[in-house]
């Protein structure tokens, strides 16, 4: 199966294929195999109350409550000795790093991506994103180390308030999961995540809370799918 709707409550069996869920991704996360996903990659809220320039904004943005819970199923559901990357918000760096820690990771690295553009300005010109190199156990390193800065090209947001670019996620599915790996997004918003995987020939799970981002996430696979198709 793959890039199909399905239920939540049919979730139990299909996980090693690609495949997009929505619902609250601590529900759908317990339904996951302990020790089955080979890396997690996921952009989850800021807990900044974000408001894009066309008032847009992001579920559960407004408060941490999700996030101990979300990163305790990410790290059961990975195999041991594996990675997660994760975007944050620096400004909340405390809350997310006691999350992950408590959840049982260790930090292995931190990356930032580099923006050609300020995407707000205040007292200083913001030009960048970054996330960490989570790990669960001790991996090995990966046979080619990606750069822990990454070019960031401007998606416009059209898609999600805070659209991730393909192009600066591939590396690191590519760097820390397996041909045919499966990676988990649990907030894979407009699935970003998922086409990079897809593209890479890894496998993917997908979880996302908002309606219209899910089917947003569905439609850029199912496109996907057919631009592979028509090659």
């Amino acid at each position: 199966m793959d890039a199909h709707q399905i239920s939540t409550g049919n979730a139990v069996g299909i996980f090693q294929s690609g495949v997009v869920l929505q619902g609250d991704c601590v529900d759908v996360m317990r339904r996951i195999p302990s020790g089955s996903i080979d890396f997690a990659f996921t952009d989850p809220p800021y807990i900044t109350r974000y408001r894009s320039r066309d008032g847009k904004s992001v579920i559960n943005d407004d408060n941490g409550r999700w996030l101990e819970p979300a990163f305790t199923q990410v790290y059961r559901a990975l195999k041991p000795d594996s990675f997660c990357v994760s975007f944050y918000g620096w400004n909340k760096a405390d809350l997310f790093l006691s999350a992950w820690r408590r959840a049982g990771f260790h930090i292995a690295g931190h990356i930032v991506f580099r923006k050609k553009y300020a995407s707000s300005v205040r007292f200083l010109r913001y030009q960048h994103e970054q996330a960490f190199l989570l790990a669960k156990g001790h991996p090995q390193p990966p046979a080619q180390a990606p750069s822990d800065v990454i070019d960031f090209p401007y998606t416009g947001n059209r898609l999600h308030p805070t659209q991730k670019p393909i192009e600066a996620i591939a590396p690191l599915i590519e760097a820390f999961c397996k041909p045919s790996g499966t990676v988990l997004d649990p907030f894979c918003g407009s699935g970003s995540t998922l086409v990079a995987a897809r593209q890479l020939g890894r496998r993917y799970i997908g979880i996302e809370l908002d309606e219209s981002h899910y089917l947003t996430a569905l439609r850029r696979l199912h496109e996907a799918e057919n631009a592979r198709a028509a090659a």
